[in-house]
């Protein structure tokens, strides 16, 4: 291998993977919720947070849509 190279020639090109990059986000979600996931990626091996990110990302593939039915006022 050389000890020094030129890349003064090399053109500069996209990232081709920048559209399959992940946005960090803040989101704040219940203690019960955090820890369901946590155990499940323990058993799974994978980290939570990632956990949670497969599991919105099915929602996503299968155009799953959350049903909320909010108690009628008196």
């Amino acid at each position: 291998m050389k000890s020094e190279y030129d890349l003064s020639k090399l053109k500069a090109r996209k990232n081709p993977y920048a559209s399959k990059l992940k946005r960090p986000v803040t989101m704040r979600l219940s203690e019960d919720v955090v820890e369901y996931f946590k155990h499940m990626a323990d058993e799974a091996g994978v980290p939570y947070q990632s956990l949670i990110n497969l599991y919105l990302r099915d929602c996503l593939a299968q155009n799953r849509k959350v049903q909320i039915n909010w108690p009628q006022a008196a």
